[in-house]
Parts: C-alpha cells; sequence; structure tokens
C-alpha cells in the first residue's frame, strides 16, 4: 500500500477528456487512463472522442493495417 498518493498535476492551459465524467478538464484530474490529451484547447478537448472517431476509422479503412496480404504480393 503506498504511503503517499502521487497527484497528477498539470499545467494552466493544458486540456483533458475525461472519459470517465464525459467533461473537459484544464489540467488533469482524473488517472491517465480514464482521459485524453493534452489538447491545446479547450475546444479541441470537446472534440475528443470526435477526434478518436475520426482517427480510428482512418486506421480501420488504411490497408496498411489489413492481416489479408496484398494482392500478387508474396511475403515468404
Amino acid at each position: 500500500m503506498a504511503l503517499f498518493k502521487k497527484r497528477t498535476v498539470g499545467k494552466p492551459g493544458e486540456w483533458y477528456y475525461c472519459l470517465q465524467h464525459k467533461k473537459v478538464e484544464e489540467g488533469p484530474e482524473c488517472p491517465a487512463k480514464d482521459r485524453f490529451g493534452p489538447y491545446a484547447t479547450r475546444k479541441e478537448a470537446e472534440h475528443a472522442m470526435a477526434t478518436a472517431r475520426e482517427r480510428n476509422l482512418e486506421w480501420e479503412n488504411d490497408p496498411k493495417w489489413h492481416d489479408a496480404p496484398a494482392a500478387g504480393r508474396d511475403d515468404d
């Protein structure tokens, strides 16, 4: 058991999106496992979930990340 709980300290002007509370925070208030960021502006943090969805779609449709070998390519 830890005697001292390490508090996450953020810098003023760093914005985060808390996945647990579904809200924007200035400076990290929640553990890193529960947040996206840091973002430069509050507006960027407010759009964190939309940004994540867009990136996921890009990655899911990126041919470099598919397990099936490309046509005409032999990696043996």
